[in-house]
């Protein structure tokens, strides 16, 4: 039987075997699904920087948001899935595809754990807050600064009621999908003693649960055995 995973250039070219699932998801998406005796888990990684309508380098670490907003809708309708492990650690990205894949995860009635490792950056902070239940590792940050952009930008008074607005948005989804209260994240964004070259605040884990950003501290397992329990309770 021929095998489904297609075969890497280096593969083809040195005449070697290609790489069997669930190795070849992993090295295209990221992505790889967990099947036991206890449920079917989806664990889907949003690493680095967030693509959106323009292409990144190829020297940046990048998650692509026309790959992930069809693989949720495919994930919350399949009967093959019973829950889904969000991975994260990100540097920013664009802002509006951020929000679009941080919105599809909180519409999901599907189980979803999310578990901050390394950072979550800007936008990913909307990203870390959707899942039903969040966590963060210990070691973890997260960094939460106003909507900024690079290059040339028309300097009238719509352009900044535009970032105002767009800001509002990521405010508002924040505080909607976790127990953080709107004046403390605001204060949080525009603090100018914490950060040396910006304005905004760094939260390591503990504190990013004690203010109300992140649910809960864990570690994998802890992250594991939440989703389990989630789909459990959903079962019944």
């Amino acid at each position: 039987m021929r095998s489904e995973t297609r075969p890497s250039q280096d593969e083809e070219k040195n005449g070697q075997e290609p790489l069997l699932p669930p190795i070849q998801p992993v090295i295209d998406f990221g992505s790889v699904v967990i099947k036991n005796s206890r449920a079917a888990i989806h664990c889907l990684t949003i690493a680095g920087q967030i693509e959106g309508h323009m292409l990144l380098p190829n020297t940046q670490k990048a998650t692509k948001y026309e790959h992930v907003l069809p693989l949720l809708a495919y994930l919350e309708e399949s009967e093959d899935i019973d829950g889904v492990l969000f991975l994260l650690n990100t540097v920013g990205g664009d802002v509006e595809a951020g929000l679009a894949i941080a919105e599809l995860i909180s519409g999901m009635k599907k189980p979803t754990v999310s578990l901050v490792l390394g950072g979550g950056h800007s936008i990913g902070v909307p990203l870390a807050v959707a899942p039903m239940v969040t966590m963060i590792a210990p070691s973890a940050s997260m960094t939460i600064h106003p909507v900024r952009t690079s290059g040339t930008i028309i300097a009238a008074p719509q352009t900044y009621q535009y970032f105002e607005r767009l800001q509002e948005r990521i405010v508002r989804f924040v505080t909607k999908n976790s127990r953080i209260g709107r004046d403390e994240f605001l204060r949080l964004m525009m603090d100018t003693q914490d950060l040396a070259s910006d304005v905004g605040s760094v939260l390591y884990g503990e504190e990013a649960v004690a203010c109300g950003l992140i649910q809960r501290l864990g570690s994998l397992s802890d992250a594991l055995d939440t989703l389990y329990a989630l789909i459990d309770e959903k079962k019944k």
